[in-house]
């Protein structure tokens, strides 16, 4: 049986930040329990290898059934909405990184509520028709003035869920993540290079096409794209994205195909080429070329005309600045370098797994490659240490993710968010500072429903604020009028409050003033100094004296500065489940019962079920959890996740070979 792989990575807030102790269950298609997982730092769990069919069957288009096998995952933490992720495919030697968008609970939500995602079969393996309708020629201009002066990359690109005309909701990603999302909806990840670079063209080219003409907006909606396949190319918000393909599309994301001597992108329609056919491009007839051994412009050149070429575009919407053209590596100095150290220090609080960087300011050396590097490693990219384009915009992006939420954290401040919503209620054509109130909580959720534009705070509800009210209704499941009366007031203040309540905040980093560095903590329900001084390893005198108290009081929602000279203990949450007991949750996590009373102040072993304990996380970190199934054996099992049969038996106390089917053994992660 052939392998393929699944990693998961759980942030939020556009990818500002990352969630740890994320507990993850990969499931079969029957709905048994293969490995439980949780997120590290960095919002990433160990790879997985999972049995799947061999490649060939996804390269042979005569293959009449699907060259994968199915998995599914369910994502849960306290205090965020669960996520349950069906039918993702996972193909031989192929690793699939799931991206969780976790978006966090209400104030006053009794239990999480579940988003599910069905991915299912990608379009060339569909047999439904394809009526791409666009420009009949690459230079006509089929919207009359509803033309763009230059092509740029929209970033970020909005993409309707669903046909054109339908109530379906718009999410907002950024172009190289929807490029990815498409071709990994689209085609196999385990065609040959040429090919899968020559559908990427044709992806990208189609979507810039859109844009450039304004094909949809002209016509008075409010979207770039749609993810219909009949009108347009297929896209499944929160799918896995494959590595093949996310590798090509880091390096080409913004060139596109056009004719020469024309400046809009050509109309590159595309279907399978076998159970569909049309006028443009064969999905599977690239593959017979590339096995040919064409290059990706002479595979084009196959079906478009014989004058199109490819050409790239340095304008970058919504980008904090542009490439400088060239690769930034090791011995780089100057303006550009300072600006990617500048970036990667601020990220560097809310990803702490990024190492500081020593270097002078505007000096690439050693120090500032090795935090480039990490930074590849945790967001997907090739991890040379070189800030080549694919890089210095990913990093150009999170730096604007992570400093949007410092500005609304400030912003929230500066206006006094209350607990108690206005009584106005506001419709397009109000003003005011109610309204300022309103786009200001908009502007939140924003950053964590997708499908909730953000508007301009400017204090005039127009038709850009009431098309964000709608969004957010809709997500709300009240009724979508674009009139904000008390119901949405009230589910704008549970949204903000829940956000409040269940995000974590990134640490500060260093202080910039001698003395020691530390870490925030909201004080909750039942804490005490002392506990809290137990939990981080340091002295209740301590924290007293860094935030000078004078008592030993706390108020639930407090903020407390904690010192972290000392090393203070990592952990994860787990919430306690029926039938849990403290010695099966030690044995779980590859720690003792001790260490978790001792880290959650537990005076006996009796637990609630629905209670959240913090797990020591520093024995468990390299280990992941497998359930044995039939014909495994251990030899199978250590061979298959790069380990030896010796370490498995000393992990789990084992004094023989026999394994029994259901099993949950601890195996070293790769």
């Amino acid at each position: 049986m052939a392998i393929g792989y699944l990693t998961i990575q759980a942030r939020t807030a556009h990818e500002a930040i990352p969630l740890e102790g994320v507990q993850v269950r990969v499931l079969d298609s029957q709905g048994n329990s293969l490995y439980q997982l949780f997120t590290d730092e960095s919002g990433e769990t160990g790879t997985v290898p999972l049995e799947t069919l061999d490649k060939s069957f996804s390269q042979n288009q005569y293959y009449s059934g699907l060259p994968y096998a199915s998995y599914n995952v369910l994502a849960q933490k306290a205090g965020f909405d669960t996520i349950y992720v069906s039918n993702i495919p996972i193909y031989d030697q192929e690793t699939a990184v799931l991206p969780l968008a976790m978006i966090p609970m209400q104030e006053r939500q009794r239990r999480p509520a579940e988003t599910r995602i069905f991915v299912g079969k990608p379009a060339v393996a569909m047999q439904e028709s394809r009526s791409q309708e666009g420009p009949a020629d690459a230079g006509e201009d089929a919207q009359g003035d509803r033309i763009l002066r230059q092509v740029a990359i929209p970033n970020p690109i909005t993409v309707h869920l669903g046909p054109p005309g339908t109530n379906a909701a718009n999410v907002q990603v950024s172009f190289p993540d929807y490029v990815k999302n498409v071709a990994s909806s689209e085609i196999y990840p385990t065609w040959p290079e040429a090919a899968l670079t020559a559908n990427i063209y044709a992806i990208i080219t189609f979507a810039l096409n859109r844009v450039y003409t304004e094909w949809y907006r002209a016509k008075g909606y409010n979207f770039d794209i749609t993810n219909s396949t009949a009108y347009d190319q297929n896209f499944v918000y929160g799918r896995p994205i494959y590595e093949s393909i996310s590798r090509i599309v880091d390096n080409i994301f913004n060139e596109y195909v056009r004719r020469q001597g024309q400046n809009v992108p050509y109309f590159t329609s595309f279907c399978n080429g076998t159970t569909v056919t049309c006028a443009g491009m064969s999905q599977w007839g690239t593959v017979t070329l590339a096995n040919r051994g064409y290059t990706p412009l002479q595979i084009l050149r196959s079906y478009y005309p014989k004058d199109i070429e490819l050409v790239t575009t340095d304008i970058i919407t919504g980008s904090l600045s542009s490439y400088p053209g060239t690769p930034l590596r090791v011995g780089s100095t100057g303006l550009d370098v300072q600006t990617i150290q500048t970036y990667l220090n601020r990220i560097r609080r809310n990803y702490p797994a990024i190492p500081a960087i020593t270097d002078p300011e505007g000096t690439f050396g050693e120090s500032t490659r090795a935090a480039v590097a990490k930074f590849q490693s945790i967001f997907g990219l090739s991890a040379d240490g070189i800030v080549g384009k694919s890089t210095w915009y990913k990093i150009s992006s999170l730096y604007s993710a992570v400093t949007r939420l410092a500005e609304l954290d400030s912003e929230g401040i500066s206006l006094g968010i209350g607990t108690v919503p206005p009584n106005a209620i506001l419709r397009q054509g109000s003003r005011g500072q109610d309204v300022i109130t309103l786009q200001y909580l908009l502007d939140v959720a924003s950053e964590y429903y997708a499908s909730v534009p953000a508007p301009d705070q400017d204090g005039i509800f127009g038709s850009g604020t009431r098309e964000s009210v709608m969004a957010f209704q809709r997500a709300m499941n009240i009724a979508a009028d674009g009139i904000v009366g008390q119901a949405t007031w009230r589910k704008l203040y549970d949204v903000y409050h829940g956000i409040g309540e269940n995000v974590p905040i990134p640490s500060p980093g260093p202080s910039p003033s001698p003395g020691p560095s530390y870490t925030e903590y909201t004080v909750q329900p039942g804490d005490s100094l002392w506990l809290i001084a137990q939990r981080y390893g340091t002295t209740v005198e301590a924290i007293k004296n860094l935030n000078g108290l004078t008592s030993d009081a706390l108020d639930v929602g407090q903020v407390l500065r904690i010192p972290t000279t000392q090393t203070s203990p990592s952990y994860t949450e787990y919430t306690v489940q029926p039938g849990d007991s403290l010695w099966l949750i030690a044995q779980r996590y590859g720690t003792t019962v001790e260490a978790i009373k001792s880290l959650n102040g537990l005076t006996s072993d009796a637990l609630d079920v629905g209670q959240v304990l913090r797990i020591p996380t520093a024995q468990s970190s390299a280990l992941l959890q497998y359930t044995v199934r039939p014909g495994d054996t251990l030899w199978v099992i250590a061979r298959r996740y790069g380990t030896t049969v010796e370490a498995i038996k000393s992990l789990n106390g084992l004094t023989s070979d026999l394994l029994s089917i259901g099993q949950v053994l601890k195996i070293p992660a790769r």
